[in-house]
This record gives C-alpha cells, structure tokens and sequence, in this order.
C-alpha cells in the first residue's frame, strides 16, 4: 500500500509543478505584453511607422517599405504578402482613430496602385471609422489585433 501512496503523491507534486510552471509563463508573457504596448505608446509617429513595419516583416509580409514622412498621401508603409499588395496607415494615437485615417489609406492605396488599405493603430476604432473602413472595404488593424501580432 505505501508503494501506491509514494506513487499518488509523486503525481501530485509534478501537477503541483506543472501548473506552477505554466502560471509563471503566462505572467511573464503578459508583463512582456504590457511593456511592449507601453513602449508602442510612447512612440513618436514615426517610430510607430518602423515598429509597425518591423511587425508586418515578423507576419511574413515582404518588401516592407516605410514612405517619406511628408506627402505620402495617407499611407506609411507599402508591402505584400501572398502576392497581395497593401498600402498601410499607421496611426499612434492616444484617443480613438476617425473616419479620417480610413479615408486617407482609401485614397492612398489607389495612388499607389495598391489592391489592399489597412490602418494599423495602438488604439481603437470610432463606430464611424468602421462602418467607413466596412464600406471602403479597408482593413482595421486595432490594438487588440496588433497585440495578437506581437504575441504571434
């Protein structure tokens, strides 16, 4: 019996240990999480520009390219993916993105002869610039959806 016993309490202790495991992953990957997306707030525009054109590069995406920084008529960063060429927006806003930031990104894909807009921010969308973006058929990239990047 004691033979039975040592056994159940041995796999005790290694669930013990393997929860404890997984519990202090999970916290050091949110701490990780929450100091990335500070240091994304703190970010001036441009910066914001190249972190989120390093991103893109990580997602697999291919001759990323960050435009000038004035004149670039709505779009920050030009790249492809699966063929499928996009015209990116970046905003690093403190408050919500506006119909504006849409709008922009619309009219820039076509100048640049892009199949594909995105507005990529570190904040939300106003219910504005998504029905806009659902007509406009441009992608919303929000915080939510660039933390899943970092994490990805």
């Amino acid at each position: 019996m004691e033979n039975g016993s040592n056994t159940l309490i041995l796999i005790i202790v290694v669930f013990i240990l393997a929860a404890a495991t997984v519990g202090v992953m999970c916290f050091v990957r949110s701490v990780k999480r929450r100091r990335r997306c500070g240091v994304m707030d703190e970010m001036k525009g441009h910066d914001f520009e190249y972190f989120c054109a390093d991103l893109l590069e990580r997602q697999g995406f291919v001759d990323v390219e960050v435009t000038r920084g004035s004149g670039d008529f709505g779009v920050d960063i030009l790249a492809e993916k699966d063929g499928v060429t996009y015209a990116v927006q970046c905003k690093r806003y403190q408050g919500t993105v506006g119909v504006d930031a849409v709008l922009q990104v619309y009219a820039g894909k076509d100048y640049y002869g892009r199949m594909v807009g995105a507005v990529m921010t570190n904040q939300y969308f106003t219910a504005p610039a998504v029905k806009a973006a659902e007509r406009l058929r441009v992608l919303l990239w929000d915080r939510g959806y660039v933390d899943s990047m970092l994490d990805g």
